[in-house]
């Protein structure tokens, strides 16, 4: 097995613009953000006057989290004393709202994903079910939605899953339209095995620690065998499942090594990867490495979508 490298699609509202020195260098429809990234160890290609004019700026206060602080002059959202702002992914909108923890809601690197799904939503007929555990903002389960699946959408925050209802409104979805749970993942994909219950597509992309609705203990290194386990019944005879990691010890193989222990498939893995902007970027600018992905298919012709 060759290891992959994902790269993001055409996205016209996000643009990588530099990285260095522990920092990456952002544009996220009108707002730059400047934010740490400690996968980028080499050189920044732009100066600092380019770095120091971003909107938003992210300032570290503790390994707990931060605070976003705006230049003078910045972009009117950007000055909010709760900075949002809408982007766009074709027919999908999201709300974009800066964390303590540096994240704003969407990560980018995703959209690989997303324009998979876009691809392979016409290849399995009318309505396949998409099951998206640890579904955060839900940008993966709007963009599935809008392309005709039928999303069942999973997360143990009541944060995430209101910001998520946000994002499907202001992408004109019913609010029906996605059902969604507050659920512990592990809990919720041992009933769903146990009822029988059969999807096209299921999407992973769990964090390294966590806690479920009723106080449930989430720890990656101990809970992903246990849940790969139990999507064993799960998937339909032409599927695919997509685990995503970040800021985890384990490579594309260990991934890779996971997925095997579902039904015969074809097994894939790689690098999710962020590339610059080539109308925007530095001259120069690295692409910048955002985690790792494998995939399990079966029945499908992935490379179609690549």
């Amino acid at each position: 097995m060759q290891p992959a490298v994902y790269r993001q699609p055409p996205f016209p509202d996000y643009a990588l613009l530099d990285s260095g020195r522990g920092e990456k260098l952002e544009r996220f429809g009108p707002v730059v953000l400047r934010r740490p990234d400690p996968q980028a160890l080499w050189r920044p290609r732009l100066g600092a006057p380019d770095w120091e004019a971003a909107d938003l700026t992210f300032e570290r206060e503790s390994d707990r989290g931060g605070r976003w602080l705006a230049r003078r002059g910045a972009h009117p959202a950007a000055r909010r004393a709760e900075p949002e702002w809408q982007i766009a992914y074709g027919d999908a909108r999201f709300l974009l709202r800066p964390t303590p923890f540096k994240h704003v809601g969407v990560f980018p690197e995703q959209a690989t994903t997303w324009e998979l799904l876009r691809g392979l939503a016409r290849t399995f007929g009318e309505g396949p079910r998409l099951l998206n555990l640890f579904g955060y903002t839900g940008a993966a389960s709007i963009i599935a939605s809008l392309a005709g699946y039928r999303v069942t959408h999973v997360d143990a925050s009541r944060q995430s899953l209101a910001w998520l209802g946000d994002n499907a409104r202001v992408s004109g979805l019913d609010e029906r339209a996605i059902r969604v749970l507050l659920e512990d993942a592990l809990v919720f994909a041992r009933r769903e095995a146990r009822r029988g219950s059969k999807y096209e597509v299921i999407l992973l992309d769990p964090p390294s620690y966590g806690r479920g609705p009723k106080g449930e203990k989430w720890e990656l290194e101990s809970g992903l065998a246990d849940l790969v386990e139990a999507l064993v019944t799960l998937v339909a005879d032409r599927a695919l499942v997509v685990l995503s990691t970040y800021a985890v010890g384990h490579s594309p193989l260990s991934l890779a090594n996971l997925l095997g222990d579902l039904p015969e498939g074809r097994v894939e893995a790689g690098e999710l990867a962020l590339f610059p902007c080539a109308e925007h970027a530095a001259e120069g600018a690295r692409p910048l490495p955002a985690g790792f992905c494998a995939r399990w298919s079966r029945g499908l012709d992935l490379q179609e979508f690549a």
